[in-house]
């Protein structure tokens, strides 16, 4: 093994160990909670490593890059997500490589996403993007806006609603992070009270490299983390 390649196994090993430790203070196991990888400053030798030290779940911002990182570990057992804003034009290439969509923030792209599954001949997995912080440059839906969009959006046939996903406020630091991540876990819990049959809301995605104990401590079951697994890495 290269470096390069023990270094990555190393942080590896070290972020598993954090989300396990931030799980068992919440009372949870920590095979209850997904590691995502997140790629997105990563170039294909970074993510080969990662993907050999046995990180199977990978992260996308940009279409386009998961394009090109899916056609380079074509050979591999990758799981990919897409985690960043999915453009309508975008949609048909990016269907076919889908895991989970974690960041559904609206009505017209969830038709889109359906019409490409449909094509696809089956279902995709997504994420309800909740702007929780009202941060006008984020995607989401608010608050206030969720529970009636839930309603339509469940008359996707194709779509498998899992949850939500959220990013922090930018300001703030932990503390504000953490408020994030209970507002939604909240959220979440009201909306299951009226949730329709064919939707779960088992999945929270929250928490990245700066805050992601916090987010397991709070509920999260989905973690995107990505600098922190390429740290000391030129």
């Amino acid at each position: 093994m290269s470096d390069r390649g023990r270094r990555i196994a190393d942080n590896l090993a070290g972020v598993q160990a954090r989300i396990a430790e931030a799980a068992l203070r919440s009372g949870r196991d920590a095979d209850a909670v997904r590691l995502v990888a997140v790629t997105k400053y990563a170039d294909i030798a970074h993510t080969q490593a990662l993907v050999a030290a046995g990180c199977r779940d990978l992260g996308e911002s940009r279409p386009q890059q998961m394009w090109k990182k899916a056609a380079a570990l074509a050979h591999t057992p990758v799981r990919w997500h897409l985690i960043g804003h999915l453009q309508r034009n975008k949609v048909t290439r990016t269907a076919p490589l889908l895991a989970m969509l974690h960041s559904l923030d609206s009505l017209r792209l969830a038709a889109a996403v359906d019409a490409a599954a449909a094509e696809l001949r089956r279902s995709i997995p997504v994420l309800i993007e909740i702007n929780i912080s009202g941060d006008a440059a984020k995607h989401g839906f608010s608050e206030e806006d969720v529970e009636a969009a839930l309603m339509k959006l469940a008359a996707f046939r194709h779509l498998e609603i899992r949850g939500l996903m959220t990013m922090a406020a930018l300001e703030g630091g932990r503390t504000r992070a953490r408020g994030d991540f209970q507002r939604l876990r909240s959220l979440r819990d009201r909306l299951r009270l009226n949730c329709p049959e064919n939707v779960t809301l088992d999945d929270l995605s929250m928490g990245m490299s700066s805050d992601f104990e916090e987010a397991v401590e709070e509920g999260a079951t989905i973690v995107r983390v990505g600098s922190a697994l390429f740290s000391g890495l030129e």
